[in-house]
């Protein structure tokens, strides 16, 4: 019988994640209970959040715990069904963690059709990053059509997705990235109408000619200066979606902000939003994801890490901004 590999969360980071704060364990496989499902990891995924779980101060969910699983989206088969739900193969999507294996109720699982896109897909693009995107954009900040949407980390699993449905609803996407060849993949790839290289050291003139107009939407990802250079440029009755500060995830002591004002004087709409507080609305999100996808109005691309041993590596370089698309580990 296999064993299960697992990453432990090992100790809390002060400042910057590091690779010890994780431990690396074989444990005995996970029984499946009456109700429960055991299932086979094949793609763990990494997200920004999972940095705000490894802090100890209250937020909006509950922290991961020392010396337990880290906690995280998975991808995977099942091998061993005690529910009626779910029968052995079908592919499935949890939170299972970091590790190869886990066993869980029917209920916190989701099959996933494959047949319509590869089981990581509902790790990104048809999972929890798409719907973030579609949420964010489309309920908190609701753009009209011919207006001017900036994105923030726009290389990223949800910055992409949010420029691209920017684009379907008939509005100008402007995306902030790290680097050329990150800019050129938002412009090129995923059909954005500019995006603006925040490391070429011109990020106020380059966004000024980017939207020459001002800016009706910002959907905020990375917060910190370059949030604060948006709202210098943020028209009135303009809507702010803040959905991530990713830059500040890792500071002890976080940016603060300059142009606060301008939230005033140009009677912004900024509002902070949880992908998981609106579960109603995701049965819509992903019906329109899929559809999109499937018409080719929507793509993606996959960061790789390969096996569970190089899963913090990988989450510390997606922190880091090294990553482009969604970034994954693939377990099998």
């Amino acid at each position: 019988m296999p064993a299960n590999r697992q990453v432990l969360f090992a100790s809390r980071p002060r400042g910057w994640v590091s690779e010890d704060n994780f431990r690396l364990v074989e444990s005995p496989l996970p029984v499946a209970a009456e109700g429960q499902v055991l299932v086979r990891n094949h793609w763990l995924s990494l997200d920004p959040y999972m940095r705000g779980r490894m802090d100890a101060g209250k937020s909006y969910a509950k922290g991961a715990e020392l010396g337990q699983v880290m906690v995280g989206g998975t991808a995977g088969e099942v091998l061993e069904s005690k529910s009626p739900k779910f029968k052995t193969g079908d592919m499935v999507a949890g939170a299972l963690g970091w590790q190869e294996y886990g066993a869980a109720e029917a209920a916190a699982l989701t099959r996933i059709d494959t047949s319509l896109a590869p089981a990581s897909y509902y790790l990104g693009i048809l999972g929890m990053p798409g719907v973030t995107a579609w949420m964010g954009l489309l309920e908190i900040a609701q753009p009209k059509e011919g207006e001017t949407v900036v994105v923030s980390a726009a290389a990223g699993a949800v910055g992409g997705a949010a420029g691209q449905i920017a684009r379907i609803k008939g509005c100008r996407a402007v995306g902030i990235a790290g680097g050329k060849a990150k800019c050129d993949y938002v412009t090129g790839e995923l059909g954005f109408d500019a995006c603006v290289d925040y490391k070429a050291g011109r990020l106020q003139a380059d966004l000024q000619a980017a939207a020459p107009n001002g800016i009706d939407v910002c959907f905020e990802n990375v917060g910190g200066e370059l949030f604060d250079t948006v709202l210098a440029r943020m028209n009135p009755f303009s809507r702010i979606a803040l959905c991530g500060l990713v830059s500040q995830y890792n500071l002890t002591r976080p940016y603060a902000l300059k142009n606060l004002r301008s939230v005033l004087v140009n009677r912004i709409r900024m509002q902070g939003f949880i992908v998981a507080d609106r579960f109603d609305s995701w049965p819509r999100a992903k019906a329109e994801l899929a559809e999109w996808l499937k018409a080719g109005k929507l793509k993606c691309r996959e960061s790789i890490a390969q096996g569970l041993e190089n899963a913090p590596r990988a989450f510390i370089g997606m922190l880091k901004g090294e990553n482009l698309g969604k970034q994954l580990v693939k377990l099998v």
